[in-house]
């Protein structure tokens, strides 16, 4: 059994059809279905079940799924880490960040790629926990994201913690004190607040700062996607409230900010990646980068 049996044995697992996975594996069906045959002959033992059109994996097969996908991973990973050795530092790094954070990316990735101008990016963008799922998933090696997180499968260089603003439009002026506005002044204005895919964030947070406070936010709109909210507030569809830094990333036109007066929340960030995990030259320099541009402590 070799390497390429594991592929193929993995792709017709995930497909749960050889001609499916054939397909996939740009190559026929036939050969592909003499390969898992002879893995079933070497190994003594049945890997799948026909149900019906499908072929769901046997007791054996789940077993040998997961520890084959281990092995291909560290194997893969493995050449990664030869290829770097021999290369230096060159490539495309895989990196994910949710819009709230694009500007610590930008000054990030401004600062790394004058020391390593070879490097390219594919960037991926969503909220924390779609995120979180992309690491998982192999898709990102690392991501800069917001705060709280319910995964203990990541480690985290936490960034600097900074408040939240509430951003309106620019002809509401709805402070009576420049600035600053109380949390009672927002009880009858509608509020478009960010709200992730899944899991506990930024929303449940601000809406308990707001009960906190003896007032029930009025909220009309609720989205994972920052540009959007700000775009609505700039349009003069309601208001938003957000990590201060998010304002640096965009340039919409037509809003005002103001401080919460009595706050108590802060927004936090973090850059993450998977534990037990190897990560490549290039993402640990840029986590490096970061360290050094933002964790002065």
């Amino acid at each position: 059994m070799d390497l390429k049996q594991l592929r193929y044995f993995r792709t017709v697992a995930e497909e749960q059809q050889v001609t499916k996975a054939a397909k996939r594996l740009h190559m026929a069906q036939p050969p592909l279905s003499q390969q898992i045959k002879l893995m079933e002959e070497e190994l003594n033992l049945k890997l799948f079940d026909r149900q019906g059109r499908k072929l769901e994996l046997t007791k054996a097969g789940e077993i040998l799924f997961e520890k084959a996908g281990r092995l291909l991973t560290e194997f893969d990973e493995t050449l990664v880490e030869v290829r770097e050795t021999s290369e230096g530092m060159r490539g495309k790094m895989h990196i994910g960040s949710t819009k709230s954070c694009f500007s610590y990316l930008s000054t990030a990735l401004n600062v790394f790629k004058i020391q390593h101008p070879n490097m390219t990016y594919q960037l991926r963008e969503g909220d924390t926990y779609f995120l979180e799922e992309c690491i998982k998933n192999r898709e990102i090696e690392l991501a800069i994201v917001r705060m709280p997180m319910q995964s203990e499968e990541f480690n985290m260089l936490r960034l600097p913690s900074e408040p939240y603003v509430l951003v309106a439009p620019q002809s509401w002026n709805i402070s009576s004190n420049g600035d600053v506005i109380d949390f009672e002044e927002l009880r009858d204005v509608p509020l478009m607040l960010l709200h992730r895919i899944s899991g506990r964030g930024q929303f449940e947070l601000i809406v308990e700062e707001f009960r906190d406070h003896g007032v029930e936010p009025h909220i009309t709109c609720e989205c994972p996607d920052a540009t959007m909210l700000l775009s609505l507030v700039s349009s003069g569809v309601g208001a938003t409230i957000v990590p201060e830094s998010t304002l640096k990333a965009f340039a919409l036109h037509n809003m005002k900010s103001y401080r919460l007066s009595g706050a108590k929340i802060k927004a936090e960030s973090a850059v993450i990646w998977q534990k037990d995990r190897y990560l490549t030259k290039a993402s640990q320099r840029l986590i490096q980068t970061f360290e050094d541009q933002f964790c002065y402590v």
